[in-house]
């Protein structure tokens, strides 16, 4: 089902809630077009102001100088084209968007890509990871769970990311880049950028003509050019400094970050390191776990097995094998355990006991009721 609503060129759009998936894009037209079946589609206009709700999948046209105010989408959503302020709530699955203007995001629980933004785009929390290219205005990402990747952005840039951040940037005089991130950090400019760098890491490695290396710094600060814009990198891994154009080419190896320009090598010791930290940390556990097993069948050998006089008591029953005593003296009539046949099977495999004497506790055993 189509509906078509005339509200001027600028409307101000309101989608409360969609249950499923939303495809919005911003066209030439002057009218709104929804797409949704018309059972699970309400809209309300007021002049030029329309509010939205949709308890399935919906497809919206809009003029391209609407501005958004999106509260719920259950499922992806998919944006371009529109130009007028963009503000999003919660969005529960992945969250794309190409040609808009500002946006303002509060939470995206799955990955979130951008590519052509002309404003500020402000991210509060993102589930998963953040791909980010061709944007004029500032990006501050408060908290990012796992990966990033910033490509051409022109503003300044402040990121709190729990993975990998990569970033190519052209930077400009007076502009600030401030980045926090859990693992490792690149950064890729080019050979005559202007930078001043402070960079904290457990490794950092700059590739720059003229700028030497030091492997044991944890702390830099390094200027490049004229150093008038300036980095803060933090990482808990490595931080690497490149003005190789070709710095990324490996990303087809990083997933969802393929093509925007990423390259690891140069960090084969660090893994190497975590890869011999986590064989040894699992070798420790097995040994430990071993240790454990071993001190437990002790325990259990001492309480199922003590050697009485003339004999041997396993678990609930009494072996006595003296001259003048009897075969089987069941303590109490309960079925045999295989506690108890092992600790008979390890007595003749120690010799303690003789072959005939083992069959004749085990056949005891699988007749004692």
């Amino acid at each position: 089902m189509s509906k078509t609503i005339s509200a001027g060129r600028n409307p101000k759009i309101q989608i409360t809630s969609v249950s499923g998936d939303l495809s919005l894009v911003g066209w030439e037209g002057d009218d709104i077009l929804l797409k949704a079946d018309d059972e699970v589609l309400s809209v309300l206009q007021d002049g030029d102001e329309v509010k939205i709700t949709c308890d399935d999948d919906l497809s919206v046209r809009v003029p391209k100088g609407a501005s958004m105010s999106i509260q719920q989408i259950s499922g992806d959503a998919s944006i371009r084209g529109v130009m007028g302020g963009i503000e999003l709530k919660n969005v529960e699955g992945d969250l794309s968007m190409r040609d808009v203007n500002s946006v303002m995001l509060e939470t995206v629980h799955s990955d979130f890509s951008l590519r052509g933004g002309k404003g500020d785009l402000s991210i509060r929390k993102a589930g998963s990871d953040v791909s980010i290219r061709d944007v004029e205005g500032h990006v501050t990402l408060d908290s990012i769970t796992d990966d990033l990747a910033l490509r051409d952005v022109r503003g300044n840039v402040t990121a709190n990311v729990g993975e990998d951040v990569v970033m190519y940037l052209n930077p400009r005089a007076g502009n600030t880049y401030a980045v926090t991130a859990g693992d490792d950090i690149l950064l890729v400019m080019p050979p005559k950028a202007n930078a001043a760098l402070t960079l904290n890491a457990d490794e950092i490695t700059i590739d720059w003509d003229d700028v030497e290396n030091d492997e044991d710094a944890t702390s830099r600060v390094v200027t490049l050019g004229d150093g008038s814009a300036s980095f803060t990198l933090s990482a808990g891994g490595d931080i690497r400094v490149s003005n190789r154009s070709d710095a990324g080419e490996s990303a087809e190896d990083f997933g969802n970050f393929a093509g925007m320009g990423m390259d690891w090598s140069g960090f084969g010791e660090r893994i190497s390191r975590r890869v011999e930290q986590a064989t040894a940390q699992v070798a420790r556990k097995a040994e430990q776990a071993a240790r454990r097993a071993e001190q437990k069948v002790r325990e259990a050998e001492r309480r199922t097995t003590r050697r009485v006089k003339g004999g041997f008591e396993i678990g609930r029953w009494s072996w006595d094998f003296s001259p003048k005593g009897v075969p089987v003296q069941p303590k109490q009539a309960q079925q045999a355990s295989n506690e108890e046949r092992l600790a008979i099977l390890k007595m003749l495999q120690e010799k303690k006991i003789t072959a005939e004497q083992a069959e004749q506790l085990l056949s005891a055993l699988e007749g004692g009721s």
